[in-house]
C-alpha cells in the first residue's frame, strides 16, 4: 500500500528544492554581476562570485563557465530573468505592451530600457572587453546582439500595427532601418556615452531619449538607396 503522507510530501519537497535551486542561481548570478563590473571579465574568479553569493566553487561551476555567468548576469540585471525568449515575453515589458495609447506606451518602453541600461553599464563595458579578447565570449555577444535586433524589429512591426508607423507608406527596408535606428538610439553605450564620459545625469539622459525616440517613431527617415541599386535610364544616341 502506498504511503499517502509520502505520496503528498514528495512533489512538495520537490517544489521545494527547485526553488532552493532557482535562489542559490539568483545569488550566483547577483555575485557575478557585482563582481564582472567591478573587476572585469578577465579579473574575476570563480572564487569572488562563489564569495560573493555565500557558495561554494563547485556550486558556482554547476551553473556554467564564467561565459555563461556573464551572460546570465546581463540578462538578469537587464530584464530581470535569463533566457533567450523574446523582451515581449517577460512580464514587465508584457505588461507596457497592454498600454494602447502610443505616447505612454513609448514612454513606459523607453523608459524601462533606459533604467536597464543604466543599471547594466558597467557590466556591459566588462562584456564588450571580454569579447574583444575571448572568442567564446564573443559568439555569446553576438548572439545577444542578434535577438536585441530582432526585439527592436517587433517593437517597429507593433508600432505599425498601431498605426504608429505608416507601413503603407513604408518598404520593409525602411521599417528594418527604424528598427535598427532605434537599437541605436537605446543601446547601452548611448548610456555610457552620455552619463559616463559626458557628464549628463541619468534624468537628462532618460528624458532626451524618450523625447528623441518618439521623434523618430513619429517621422522616420526612409531608407536612401544608393545610385548603383537605382535602375539607370536608358542610354541615347544623337542621330
Amino acid at each position: 500500500m502506498v504511503d499517502s503522507e509520502n505520496a503528498t510530501s514528495r512533489p512538495y519537497r520537490s517544489t521545494l528544492r527547485e526553488e532552493q535551486a532557482r535562489q542559490t542561481r539568483q545569488r550566483i548570478l547577483a555575485s557575478a554581476f557585482e563582481v564582472f563590473s567591478a573587476k572585469g571579465y578577465t579579473g574575476a574568479s570563480l572564487a569572488d562570485i562563489a564569495a560573493g553569493a555565500g557558495v561554494s566553487v563547485e556550486s558556482v561551476k554547476v551553473h556554467g563557465p564564467k561565459r555563461a555567468l556573464l551572460l546570465g548576469a546581463f540578462e538578469l540585471a537587464f530584464a530581470g530573468s535569463t533566457g533567450e525568449e523574446s523582451l515581449s515575453e517577460r512580464p514587465e515589458v508584457a505588461a507596457i505592451m497592454g498600454i494602447e495609447d502610443t505616447g505612454e506606451f513609448l514612454t513606459a518602453m523607453v523608459g524601462m530600457i533606459a533604467e536597464a541600461n543604466a543599471r547594466t553599464s558597467g557590466l556591459w563595458a566588462a562584456f564588450l572587453a571580454a569579447a574583444a579578447e575571448d572568442t567564446h565570449v564573443g559568439e555569446v555577444l553576438a548572439s545577444l546582439l542578434d535577438r536585441r535586433h530582432a526585439d527592436y524589429r517587433r517593437l517597429v512591426d507593433l508600432l505599425a500595427s498601431r498605426g504608429a508607423v505608416d507601413a503603407r507608406a513604408a518598404s520593409d527596408d525602411d521599417l528594418q532601418a527604424l528598427a535598427d535606428v532605434l537599437s541605436f538610439l537605446m543601446s547601452p553605450e548611448g548610456h555610457q556615452q552620455l552619463v559616463q564620459q559626458s557628464g549628463w545625469t541619468y534624468e537628462r539622459y532618460r528624458d532626451w531619449l524618450i523625447a528623441t525616440v518618439k521623434a523618430t517613431v513619429a517621422s522616420p527617415t526612409p531608407v536612401t538607396r544608393s545610385p548603383d541599386s537605382a535602375t539607370a535610364p536608358a542610354a541615347t544616341t544623337d542621330r
